[in-house]
């Protein structure tokens, strides 16, 4: 191997969404372009997620779909490389792909026909990708990035961070692009897995394990923020759609709410159940699975008959239903996290180009900044998103 570092225009670090998508971006541009990823594949995480059919958009995506310190931030990449552009070029590559609910989109046949569009992309655009190259060290040298792995030393006057983040560890996820901006003195806001399941300790655990497998619909919520979506009970917790989203904005020591008859005005349904003398039992069937409610009734007890129920008694049952309050020990950690909240301070990246206000020709995009997305593909269009606008600024 020659002691002379290869020179490239740019180096990304990173062949996941972003990294992938900002080197045809970047090499369509006439740039030489080197993606480098210490993975054995290029993007695992688009391999897996979505039970392997990858949600890789939505419908419709807004700047409220997203959690940042600087809610600004998402508006201008969101805005240039909207959901549409995205769905134009897998159309443009044949995939088969569908809507399922709340505008999600999804590969119909598996989520490797998406990872072959990407690379399909960086062949034509004469981007390379580097698997098995373990980084070990990041320089820069008279205005160049000089980065030496484990296949060789190379240069480059635009160096890209595209590294995702720590969630997935068993896909080889790791924190090196947070080193890398803290080698450069950028700030990084303190990370924690999101859109995460939910575990619980004691009664509770023993109580919602003994339910594991089951799903309701319902509405979550946590302060001011709530989710019209499916639960799933699992043997440590809670997890599911609802339980998922709602994970991004709890905290250890807070509280989640669940309306459990989610469009219901439960009170005057008990009421009338009173005057008709049907079973509360009977009633609850009709919109939870039985073993939920022989579950709930063992619980919060109550007369089958509600004829000797005060109008108060009825009132602070239904309370009970539409604002049943849990409390969660902990989240289910990175092992099980569909993201990572926190990252890369957006206040000292450009919102436009990606590059690092302090640190010339460094950029940063996708999940290594300080952007999470809801769940529904969000995650995944603001990869395309700000990998197109730093690839078109490089």
């Amino acid at each position: 191997m020659s002691n002379t570092p290869q020179k490239w225009d740019v180096i990304i670090i990173g062949a996941g969404a972003s990294g992938l998508m900002c080197a045809a971006t970047a090499g369509y541009q006439n740039k030489s372009v080197l993606v480098i990823d210490h993975a054995p594949k290029a993007a695992a995480k688009i391999r897996i997620s979505g039970g392997g059919k990858c949600n890789f958009t939505n419908i419709e995506v807004t700047p409220n779909h997203f959690i940042c310190q600087n809610p600004h931030f998402v508006k201008s990449a969101l805005s240039r490389y909207p959901s549409s552009a995205f769905i134009e070029l897998v159309e443009r590559h044949g995939l088969d792909f569908e809507e399922r609910e709340l505008g999600k989109l999804f590969c119909k046949q598996r989520a490797s026909d998406l990872i072959q569009i990407l690379r399909t992309e960086c062949d034509w655009a004469g981007a390379e990708v580097l698997t098995h190259c373990d980084l070990s060290q990041v320089e820069f040298i008279n205005n160049q990035y000089r980065i030496h792995t484990s296949q060789g030393c190379f240069t480059a006057d635009k160096l890209v961070v595209a590294t995702g983040a720590l969630s997935f560890p068993k896909l080889k996820a790791t924190g090196v692009g947070y080193d890398i901006a803290k080698q450069f003195d950028i700030n990084v806001i303190a990370t924690s897995p999101g859109l995460v399941p939910l575990v619980f300790e004691g009664k509770w655990q023993e109580r919602i394990s003994a339910l594991s497998g089951l799903a309701l619909e319902v509405n979550v919520s946590c302060e001011t923020h709530a989710f019209n979506e499916a639960i799933l009970f699992t043997h440590n917790g809670l997890s599911g759609p609802g339980i998922l989203q709602i994970s991004n904005y709890w905290q250890r020591g807070k509280t989640i709410q669940i309306d459990l008859l989610p469009g219901l005005v439960v009170l005057d349904e008990l009421k009338a159940l009173k005057k008709s003398g049907q079973s509360i039992q009977k009633w609850l069937n009709q919109y939870w699975p039985k073993r939920f409610t022989q579950a709930w009734l063992e619980w919060f007890p109550i007369e089958n008959q509600l004829s000797n129920l005060t109008d108060e008694a009825l009132a602070d049952y239904a309370e009970h239903i539409q604002n049943w309050t849990l409390y969660p020990s902990d989240t289910a950690g990175y092992d099980k996290a569909e993201v990572t909240l926190g990252g890369v301070d957006t206040d000292e990246v450009s919102s436009k180009t990606f590059e690092s206000k302090k640190q010339p020709g460094l950029f940063f995009i996708g999940e290594v900044l300080d952007v999470t997305g809801h769940l529904g593909g969000y995650n995944f269009q603001w990869a395309w998103a700000s990998a197109v606008a730093c690839g078109l600024s490089l």
